[in-house]
């Protein structure tokens, strides 16, 4: 049955990996196969209880004047089943009287509590139920009905909710005592529904019934369909050219695992969810977080992550670690530019919006009590944010989950290293390579894919690998979030509306950024032109220009923005691979040259369509310093030196016909001694910790970063590991590390 798919692929994935390592599997072994079998058929017995098959009800969830009577009408017409409603059918013919009256005659608190035993002695199959908007303050009932059905929230703009209701000549709801606003009211009503509900209708402005009923339906089937969204590598060979595929995987597959095992990155086998205009629009007035959650839903299958858990990933995420209460806000600097600045979380980089939440998504995913060691490669701002986003898990899962993440021992900012030693914890390490960051990406890619050595690690220690660098799915999916909000504040500040087009220009290295953006246009933001701006390790602009992807005699140049100094971009894979209408054997053939041959060229078709939607150019360090400077003089701005290279290319290469949205990625903090240089302060050779108290005493935009003043704070010195540019001796240092993390501290 296609319901049981999940349980038993994961089988078969699990026997087949373990039927390669060639060694004789011990309790170690066992373990992780009892556990990950164990997973399996969890999946099993989750779609169990919440098929809508013979049985089972669709329950409307909302606040009054959602419309959950109306569509649970139109809904029992479509499927011919029974309808009922819990304020006619249940609450008044059990009390005998109007629910109106029962309120006022009883009290608000009260009235909850006849309202929940009436509904625990109600029970009901194969039906549609809509719940009253108080329902879901009762815990007991809410349980009791959530037992047999599927529990669907309509999310309805909070604006309609207030018109609908004075229309109803509904002036008072339960829990309104006097002196609060209905809109107050339903605000706080938002929490309880967003605990119980399994799967959301977002309801733009204006919706009809019909068209609301036809979206439950489509949730409900989405809902039940756990095997419909599913990842494949972008070197998945179709059956029809070779009988030999890697076998597609779920989100929390591709989450643990990270790298595909034929060495492509996982992409979804189908296309982006899509919002609409007026969902879009309805999205105008939202938090950062509703945003998210509401984006994210729509990418993640409940099957792997249910909406109620991933809500409290995302508020836990994005909830106190960040200094601005908007989390990603967007800055109008000046003319057509705009600053989206990036830089708010805890170590001060872009990376922290993706790193806050992704250990959630990790924990969530991997099998209970299994061990996983994260590798990471980092050209500076990733280390730090790995570090502390996994070091912030709860206790249980910092025991099972480890990260040891490598650097550029000499390709890395002072301020930057030191943030990177300072951030490692009981779980976390920090590994200087003597090398590049290409190095380092490549060795732990070349280690992912040396089965005998994954295999080792999980016999003998129990302990699986995978990655949180931007190959891992789970890490770039949220950066999407960032650039469909900075559109929609654009449009929430009056400087464009919906359906004017932008440009983005974002300072690009590894292709995952620039590469979010694109998914954000696939759901619907009117993206332009993606501006891809390089600093003088310009393969990528070269690439953008010629479809020439050359490596050959290009050796990689130190800069000011060291977060960009890369050749070998990983993300462009997946953005070929979505080009060339997902072509595996033409990625692994492109790839395979690349590694071998240095180089690989696309044919002119592909070429033309890239460059339909994408410009490159690139910018040397002169100008990057010139534009800090110049911007400072101007608009009392201080760019960090990446934001600078994204300014620079933008000023040469966008046409001023709509506005820019440049991606600025650090806080300026971090790079202290480039930023003096630009603004020719004579204290330059002053420690880095100085710099940057230098420069937060200037009356600047933006503000200090009080998360980065703390590092620079910090005197005491921190040990590190530092290793040559072996790909024997990084394994080395793994193989230690989890020795270290899964075996002595155990014993101990």
């Amino acid at each position: 049955m296609l319901h049981l798919n999940r349980c038993q692929h994961l089988k078969r994935v699990i026997q087949k990996c373990f039927a390669s390592i060639h060694v004789k599997t011990d309790k170690h072994t066992q373990l992780f196969l009892s556990r990950t079998f164990a997973l399996a058929e969890l999946r099993k017995s989750w779609h169990s209880i919440s098929s809508l098959v013979g049985d089972k009800n669709i329950i409307l969830m909302g606040p009054p004047g959602a419309g959950k009577t109306t569509v649970g009408r139109i809904i029992g017409q479509k499927l011919d089943c029974c309808v009922i409603d819990v304020d006619d059918d249940v609450l008044e013919k059990t009390w005998n009287m109007s629910v109106s009256e029962k309120l006022q005659d009883v009290g608000n608190e009260q009235f909850l509590e006849e309202e929940g035993k009436a509904v625990l002695n109600f029970s009901a199959s194969g039906s549609v139920i809509s719940l009253t908007g108080s329902n879901p303050m009762h815990d007991a009932s809410m349980w009791h009905l959530k037992e047999n059905g599927i529990i669907v929230y309509l999310d309805v703009p909070l604006m309609d909710i207030v018109s609908r209701l004075k229309l109803m000549k509904t002036d008072r709801i339960v829990g309104q005592n006097s002196g609060t606003s209905m809109k107050d009211l339903l605000k706080c009503r938002r929490q309880y529904y967003k605990k119980w509900y399994d799967t959301r209708v977002f309801c733009e402005s204006g919706a009809s019934p019909e068209e609301v009923a036809d979206k439950v339906l489509n949730a409900v089937k989405r809902y039940q369909d756990v095997d419909s969204e599913t990842f494949i590598s972008t070197r998945h060979i179709w059956p029809k050219d070779c009988e030999q595929k890697v076998p597609a995987k779920f989100f929390s597959e591709a989450v643990i695992e990270g790298l595909a095992s034929d060495g492509g990155l996982f992409v979804p086998e189908k296309e982006f969810p899509k919002l609409n205009c007026g969902e879009w629009k309805s999205l105008v007035g939202a938090t950062y977080i509703e945003r998210a959650q509401v984006l994210l839903e729509k990418c993640i299958h409940p099957a792997d992550i249910p909406a109620a858990r991933l809500g409290e990933m995302i508020e836990t995420a994005y909830g106190e670690n960040f200094a601005c209460s908007k989390i990603a806000p967007v800055r109008h600097l000046s003319g057509n530019q705009f600053i989206l600045e990036l830089f708010h979380g805890p170590t001060g980089s872009f990376k922290d919006l993706s790193l806050q939440l992704l250990p959630h998504f990790f924990a969530h995913c991997i099998p209970p009590s299994c061990n996983y060691m994260i590798l990471v490669a980092t050209s500076g701002d990733t280390g730090s944010a790995v570090l502390h986003g996994f070091s912030h898990l709860n206790k249980n899962d910092q025991k099972r989950i480890a990260v040891a993440t490598f650097f550029p021992e000499n390709g890395v900012s002072d301020f930057q290293k030191a943030q990177i030693i300072g951030s490692q914890k009981e779980n976390g390490w920090a590994v200087g390579v003597l090398s590049d960051f290409d190095f380092c990406q490549t060795s732990i890619k070349t280690i992912f894919k040396d089965s005998d050595f994954t295999g080792f690690l999980t016999v003998e220690y129990g302990t699986v690998l995978s990655s949180a660098n931007s190959i891992n799915w789970g890490r770039l999916l949220p950066q999407v979030v960032y650039h469909a909000s900075a559109y929609l504040d654009l449009v929430s500040q009056g400087f464009i509306s919906f359906g004017s087009p932008v440009d983005v220009c974002i300072p690009t290295g590894n292709f995952g950024n620039i590469l979010a953006a694109v998914y954000a246009k696939m759901m619907g933001i009117p993206i332009r032109k993606f501006i891809c701006a390089s600093n003088q390790n310009h393969v990528l602009t070269d690439f953008i220009k010629t479809g020439h992807y050359d490596l050959r005699q290009r050796k990689l140049a130190q800069t000011f923005s060291p977060a960009i100094d890369i050749l070998k971009s990983s993300n462009l894979e997946r953005h070929l691979h979505l080009m060339a209408n997902k072509d595996g054997q033409l990625m692994t053939r492109l790839f395979n040259q690349l590694e071998e041959q240095h180089h690989f060229q696309i044919e002119k078709i592909l070429v033309e369509k890239l460059q339909q939607y994408f410009v490159a150019d690139w910018c040397s360090e002169a100008e990057c310093l010139a534009a800090i400077h110049s911007t400072y003089n101007t608009s009392g701005y201080i760019l960090d030196p990446h934001t600078a290279v994204a300014k620079v290319v933008a000023d040469k290469m966008q046409d001023k016909t709509c506005p820019v949205i440049i991606s600025s990625t650090a806080h300026y903090s971090k790079f202290a001694p480039a930023i003096m240089q630009a603004l020719k302060i004579k204290e330059i050779n002053h420690t880095s910790s100085s710099q940057v108290y230098l420069l937060s005493s200037y009356n600047a935009l933006p503000p200090p970063h009080e998360a980065l003043l703390e590092t620079a704070k910090q005197q005491e010195k921190v040990d590190y590991q530092v290793c040559a540019a072996d790909v024997n001796v990084l394994k080395s240092h793994v193989e230690k590390l989890v020795q270290n993390q899964f075996i002595l501290k155990v014993s101990e």
